[in-house]
């Protein structure tokens, strides 16, 4: 059975050789990725692909984002310069690579608009690929809604990847995250946390055919309805200096529907009973295939191998199966 996996990552050279130059000391998530090799050699990742029969990859760049890395300026030319070397990449291997996620400059929101737009009508881009923040900032910020409707009006969907460093502490008396707690539970929490911020805000009722998926199967959402939905319907009642009690109102539809129009990935590193809550909350149609690899103990194959063996272990029909390994992506997408 074709199986596509629709989050995974990698770093075109050119793209990779300009990281460095631009932001070679890059800590956390940059001292990360210049560990693992798969993410630049093209051997390596050939090697671990073909332990896997009729596997293919959707490819996007990995964290850190490109907004945290450069400014403004510099952050378009990081952009540009990843999406060419993908393209480059799609065209020379179009039977492990059969289309790539843009990157996109969020930090120079009127320069990502134009990114979009090359990416997805010049360069074949299948959607685009932003972060749950703009270098801390909240997505719903009016500035960034040019971006979610330049992708809006184009159809395509928006990857929504997790963003959060060591520089948000824990607590308000630390300076920086313990443990490595900034990702572990923070990421979840960041993916949570974005997509609430585009529902009561009215994003997606603005933007009604919008695609948002979100990796790591929703964050915290399908772990937490009875919070996210019942809970939620006392929103205002519990806050002084700001009065959200006509938010709900002013919603097309009950709050917690919205949660379930996002779509969700199956990277949650080999996780059985996660992935079925997962797919139970969201439903089939909404659930796509994808690993995390290369960013796995053994760089590479294992998220890949648990994640089929998690869906062929799983009580679905074929036609189920078939849809969450590739054809709700293509539905959702231009992906042949």
């Amino acid at each position: 059975m074709r199986k596509v996996d629709a989050f995974n990552h990698i770093f075109p050279k050119v793209y990779w050789d300009k990281m460095l130059e631009v932001a070679g000391d890059h800590k956390d998530m940059g001292k990360r990725v210049r560990s693992v090799p798969m993410l630049m050699d093209l051997d390596e990742r050939f090697r671990v692909m073909d332990m896997f029969e009729d596997y293919e990859q959707i490819l996007s760049l990995g964290a850190p984002p490109i907004e945290v890395l450069a400014g403004p300026d510099i952050a378009v030319e990081l952009a540009k310069t990843a999406n060419d070397g993908m393209v480059e990449l799609c065209q020379k291997h179009p039977d492990r690579f059969p289309g790539f996620v843009a990157s996109l400059p969020m930090n120079n929101p009127e320069e990502a608009v134009k990114e979009v737009n090359r990416s997805v009508k010049d360069l074949g881009a299948l959607g685009v690929q932003i972060y749950t923040n703009v270098a801390g900032r909240a997505l719903d910020n009016p500035e960034y809604f040019q971006i979610f409707q330049a992708a809006h009006d184009l159809d395509v969907p928006m990857w929504l990847h997790p963003a959060r460093g060591a520089e948000m502490p824990d607590y308000i008396d630390e300076k920086t995250s313990k443990y490595e707690i900034w990702w572990t539970l923070g990421w979840p929490y960041e993916t949570s946390v974005a997509q609430a911020r585009m529902v009561f805000s009215g994003m997606m009722d603005k933007l009604p055919n919008l695609k948002v998926i979100t990796h790591h199967l929703g964050g915290m959402m399908p772990y937490f309805p009875g919070r996210t939905g019942p809970g939620w319907q006392f929103l205002g009642a519990r806050t002084s200096d700001e009065d959200y009690t006509g938010i709900l109102k002013s919603l097309k539809k009950p709050h917690a529907e919205y949660f379930k129009d996002f779509y969700a990935d199956t990277a949650l590193f080999g996780a059985d009973d996660a992935t079925e809550l997962g797919i139970k909350y969201y439903g089939i149609e909404k659930i796509l295939f994808a690993s995390d690899a290369p960013f796995d103990p053994e760089k590479g194959p294992m998220y890949i191998r648990e994640t089929i063996r998690i869906l062929d272990s799983l009580d679905l029909s074929e036609e189920d199966r078939e849809a969450i390994y590739w054809k709700n992506l293509a539905k959702i997408t231009k992906l042949q």
